[in-house]
């Protein structure tokens, strides 16, 4: 037996009891009524922004008073044409270099970190919302979960080529703890959180 085998055998004898119960994560349910609220506080203490809009009349709105629309903004939201442009997704990813502003939908959210999980059925392209100046993404909110544990239920063994969460803006911090965002990625999240 190799000195490998002889210690995992030891490991494995030596394993304490389990003497108490795991925790019953099911009683952190979405239909706890702080879950969107806590949401939109660690959203905020990561970098993001939570704008409540009920329709994407206010979507529209936000953008046009918020962004400069002679920029480049690309969407996969065909309600949101008016503002940004639809016909980018089949185009070469290096092409994408200069958006401004790349707005997309969410599966759903997590409220205890603020992530959002995208698949690339609906990105338009994987690089989207990681070389885009800013990112803005919506999610309804009857589809914000309370833990990750619930997120990795729904998502259970679907089928999809690439999957991410996305928390707030890309951000990195130096051994002094400088925080930079947009290292690497979108300089802000803006999350439109749908009635």
């Amino acid at each position: 037996m190799s000195s490998k085998s002889e210690i995992l055998q030891k490991i494995k004898q030596n394993q304490p009891e389990i003497t108490a119960d795991l925790p019953d994560l099911d009683l952190l349910s979405s239909d706890n009524p702080n879950v969107l609220e806590t949401y939109k506080t660690v959203l905020k203490n990561i970098g993001g922004e939570p704008v409540e809009v009920a329709g994407f009349h206010e979507i529209l709105d936000f953008i046009r008073n918020n962004y400069a629309l002679d920029r480049r903004i690309i969407t996969t939201i065909p309600e949101l044409s008016e503002v940004a442009s639809l016909d980018w997704k089949n185009d070469d990813p290096h092409t994408l270099q200069n958006v401004e502003l790349a707005i997309i939908r969410s599966h759903f959210g997590v409220a205890e970190n603020s992530a959002l999980w995208v698949t690339d059925a609906i990105l338009g392209q994987r690089v989207a919302p990681f070389i885009a100046q800013y990112l803005a993404i919506f999610v309804n909110k009857k589809d914000i979960l309370a833990t990750m544990q619930q997120a990795y239920k729904r998502i259970g063994n679907q089928e999809y080529g690439f999957g991410t969460f996305i928390a707030g803006p890309s951000k990195t911090a130096d051994i002094e703890q400088s925080l930079v965002l947009g290292a690497h990625g979108a300089r802000g999240l803006i999350v439109f959180l749908l009635e």
